[in-house]
């Protein structure tokens, strides 16, 4: 059952793409070596320019601080593909937030910011990404592309979904993962970002969706997010309290301490089934507190992308 005492409108992002460039920037310097080639913050090497070459890839801002020629070397065109894929169902509204921020996010918050993160390594890198959103229908889906005008467009849909005020209360994640499978073609990288939390809980019907990801060789990393403090440890203070499942409308009222072993223990279960399942599909799963910074999100993609490669 997922928990929540009342729902928040959660306002739009003031400026996603501006929040997204900040979390790249940040992760960048903090990487004092990267094993990474190539990765850096413009994504390049630079060669000295020799007389007679195009001057079309000259990097004038290095030759204004330097006052030497300078040409932008990038590596080879990959010709990448990624999708992404955010569950949008009421449960990601957890926990209630009245004002979203770098430093305050809940689930959603924290898969959108993640997305528009990694679509911006994605857009400095000149690969192509996509977007599919599903909640309680399958609510959007964008094939992979890499101009600018798909870009802002899909960050335009993110900022959309921040403010959402009435999120579906039914979730059939596996449902929806098989239509989304169905529609990526071509081998992509497929990011799912998701509670695991759904109205219909058929453990074997979401590990067979999942497994049907995988088709196309496609390579899946599943993001679990979870506010790990209550949602894995059911940290509250333990004094009559209300709990409210906000998908399917049911409550229950209780002292914290009189189940939180037995809630930590059955929730566990689920969790370690989750990931032997991913295992055995070849998905990689990655555990994620929406508490912390996005870090392993990044890093994760980072690992990715070298052995999609």
């Amino acid at each position: 059952m997922e928990l929540q005492s009342e729902l928040h409108k959660a306002p739009l992002f003031q400026n996603l793409d501006l929040l997204a460039s900040q979390v790249v920037e940040g992760f960048i310097s903090g990487i004092h070596k990267s094993p990474f080639h190539g990765f850096s913050a413009e994504f390049a090497e630079h060669k000295i320019y020799n007389t007679g070459e195009s001057t079309k890839h000259i990097d004038w801002k290095l030759f204004a601080r330097t006052d030497k020629l300078y040409t932008k070397r990038y590596e080879e065109e990959t010709n990448l593909r990624c999708h992404m894929i955010l569950d949008n169902s009421a449960s990601m509204f957890y926990p209630g937030i009245a004002k979203l921020s770098l430093d305050n996010l809940n689930k959603i918050g924290f898969g959108i910011l993640s997305i528009a993160a990694l679509m911006n390594i994605l857009k400095r890198q000149r690969d192509a990404v996509g977007l599919s959103v599903y909640s309680d229908r399958y609510n959007l889906y964008f094939p992979e592309k890499g101009s600018e005008r798909h870009y802002q467009m899909l960050l335009a849909k993110l900022g959309e979904i921040s403010m959402d005020s009435k999120p579906a209360t039914q979730t059939e994640t596996y449902l929806h993962l098989h239509l989304i499978a169905e529609k990526i073609k071509r081998r992509s990288l497929v990011f799912l970002f998701t509670d695991m939390f759904q109205t219909t809980t058929d453990q074997e019907q979401l590990f067979e969706a999942l497994r049907h990801l995988k088709y196309n060789k496609h390579e899946v990393v599943l993001f679990h997010l979870m506010d790990k403090a209550t949602e894995y440890h059911f940290d509250f203070e333990n004094g009559p309290k209300r709990f409210l499942d906000v998908e399917t409308g049911q409550h229950i009222d209780l002292y914290p301490d009189t189940i939180k072993e037995a809630y930590e223990k059955s929730v566990g279960q689920y969790f370690a089934a989750l990931k032997m399942k991913c295992a055995q599909y070849k998905i990689k799963y990655v555990e994620v507190d929406v508490k912390a910074d996005f870090s392993r999100v990044l890093n994760t993609y980072l690992v990715e992308r070298q052995n999609f490669l």
